[in-house]
């Protein structure tokens, strides 16, 4: 008995699995596109056996890799696939994919900075953004930094958004003005983040509250230490 099963992602992409006695075929087709022209389109087919990839054929060098004799045969009839499989889709696929863009999040933090020649540190992280590609730079006094700025790559979240990370390490200045820079797609203009580092009020409440505390607690020591002073001169 031979089962089959075949899944369609947003990106063109079909999985299809099938399995007798225990052996399992897995094959993956694909189009990597980045416009609706045909020649910016690639076909990409791979073959899988027991989760080992046995053939691939890749439209974009119009050849078929094959690591099996029955593999390389099939060349030439994947070689017509990219007319067939992905023109017919690739007006479905574009609005979908390539034209889908997701405002990124900032959040500007200080941490504490490596062993080297500046004290201070700011890490801008940026979240939930689509499409990937994305620009993080910083402005001291409206000027861009280049030096002591280093950058995560883009990270998948692995629910189709990215995130990064670009720290900056700093000598602080009295009266600077320190801002994180996030161009992307879907921004209309650059998102400009400004560093403020005042405390967060809630951290100012708890600093607050622990110095009430402190000083309930000083009270009420004194408080007994003369209750205990004027009993034992009553005692004598």
């Amino acid at each position: 008995v031979i089962s089959c099963y075949c899944s369609f992602t947003l990106i063109n992409l079909i999985h299809c699995f099938c399995s007798t006695d225990g052996f399992l075929e897995f094959i993956t087709a694909r189009c990597v596109f980045n416009s609706t022209d045909l020649k910016d389109i690639e076909y990409i087919n791979s073959y899988y056996f027991n989760k080992l990839e046995y053939a691939r054929f890749s439209s974009s060098v119009g050849e078929f890799v094959g690591y099996t004799e029955w593999g390389v045969k099939q060349a030439k009839y994947w070689n017509s696939e990219k007319e067939r499989y992905c023109l017919n889709n690739v007006n479905i696929d574009y609005p979908n994919a390539l034209d889908k863009s997701v405002k990124p999040y900032v959040r500007l933090s200080s941490v504490a900075p490596p062993a080297g020649k500046h004290p201070s540190m700011l890490v801008c992280s940026v979240y939930d953004f689509f499409p990937k590609h994305i620009r993080v730079s910083w402005l001291r006094d409206g000027q861009e930094v280049t030096s002591d700025v280093t950058s995560t790559d883009e990270l998948a979240d692995a629910d189709w958004f990215y995130q990064i990370h670009s720290h900056l390490e700093y000598t602080p200045r009295s009266g600077e003005k320190i801002s994180c820079v996030v161009e992307h797609a879907s921004l209309r203009e650059p998102l400009v983040t400004d560093w403020d580092p005042s405390m967060p009020e809630s951290e100012r409440n708890k600093i607050a509250i622990g110095a009430s505390g402190l000083i309930l607690g000083l009270i009420l020591s004194l408080a007994g230490f003369i209750y205990y002073k004027r009993k034992e001169s009553n005692s004598h």
